[in-house]
């Protein structure tokens, strides 16, 4: 690709709107294209946009390419990698980011593909050094953080999501927007949906939550996450959330699950109640702004990376703490 320029971001939407991931992605993008000096774009797709356009500009976005089509009405995966394939091939940008989502995952591989490059999966955090992407990612099972650079054009990172806060909303902001008709042919979808099944979601999402209260193995068993868990989380106005370990014993659903293999969050207080500290399940709060942990071992990995650490019990200690916090509210 001849005469790159520029960060390209790929967005998603929700319901109409710019979704939360794509206002991350591209708070990645923003400190990516500013460190080049080059400008950040950001390519949504539909069959109609609306505001977000606009939207994305106030998000930190200098150019939007408004790709629409009555075969991108819904986000399927084919029709999506045909428009994206034909824009970054006219357009040919220096970097492109990629969220980690379903469709994220299931089209960055194969846009690297059809543009002949290379992909950082997985990407905790990207940063551009002597002109290079460079990606740090999890491998060997979250044991270890490797730091990867990007050797071909265009340059190419699948990006977890709660990594970045998105940018503070500027309606002020001035950006370009640029209608894209890519005539799709219906043929290039191979495979339809059928149906949506919504989840229900009772409460709020972990992954918005600003305080989650998160258990372990420690806790002996799972009462104490319908209990003791449960009470503090609803003083706080927050979630409960598990490690790996109890949900591997039953004792808690896969829904629960913060880690490498489970969901990515971002909250202002984690509470790490008998929690070691592996790193698969640090992988998943590195956004966490504090941690607080309680366990009875001194040692235990987790106070390495709270901010406060609490040696004792949980059995006593967390009694106490929702003592306290009823006597002050």
């Amino acid at each position: 690709m001849a005469d790159v320029k520029g960060v390209f971001v790929i967005g998603e939407t929700a319901g109409g709107q710019l979704d939360a991931g794509s206002k991350e992605l591209l708070a990645h993008g923003r400190k990516l294209a500013d460190s080049l000096g080059e400008p950040l774009s950001i390519a949504i797709l539909g069959d109609s946009l609306g505001g977000m356009p606009k939207e994305a500009i106030a998000f930190g976005a200098d150019t939007v390419y408004g790709v629409t089509d009555p075969v991108l009405k819904e986000p399927q995966p084919d029709a999506y990698l045909a428009a994206l394939t034909k824009l970054a091939q006219e357009r040919s940008p220096k970097v492109i980011l990629v969220g980690k989502t379903p469709l994220g995952t299931n089209i960055g591989p194969r846009l690297a593909f059809r543009l002949n490059t290379a992909l950082a999966q997985d990407s905790l955090e990207v940063k551009i050094d002597g002109g290079k992407l460079v990606a740090t990612r999890p491998v060997f099972g979250g044991n270890c953080v490797a730091s990867v650079a990007c050797n071909s054009m265009p340059m190419m990172a699948v990006v977890r999501l709660k990594t970045a806060d998105p940018l503070a909303r500027n309606d002020s902001r001035s950006g370009e927007v640029v209608e894209v008709k890519p005539g799709l042919d219906p043929s290039v979808v191979r495979t339809r949906v059928l149906s949506h099944v919504e989840e229900k979601q009772e409460g709020k999402r972990m992954e918005d939550a600003e305080i989650i209260v998160s258990g372990g193995r420690g806790l002996g068993g799972p009462e104490p996450f319908q209990k003791e868990l449960t009470e503090l989380a609803d003083l706080l106005d927050g979630v409960v959330a598990s490690s790996r370990a109890a949900v591997d014993i039953g004792w808690v659903p896969y829904a629960y699950q913060v880690g490498l293999t489970g969901k990515s969050v971002a909250p202002n207080i984690y509470f790490a109640i008998g929690i070691s500290g592996a790193s698969q399940h640090l992988a998943g709060l590195s956004g966490a702004k504090n941690i607080v942990a309680i366990n009875k071992d001194a040692n235990a990995n987790i106070f390495k990376e709270a901010r406060f650490g609490i040696v004792g019990e949980w059995q006593k200690v967390v009694p106490a703490l929702i003592q306290a916090i009823r006597e002050l509210k």
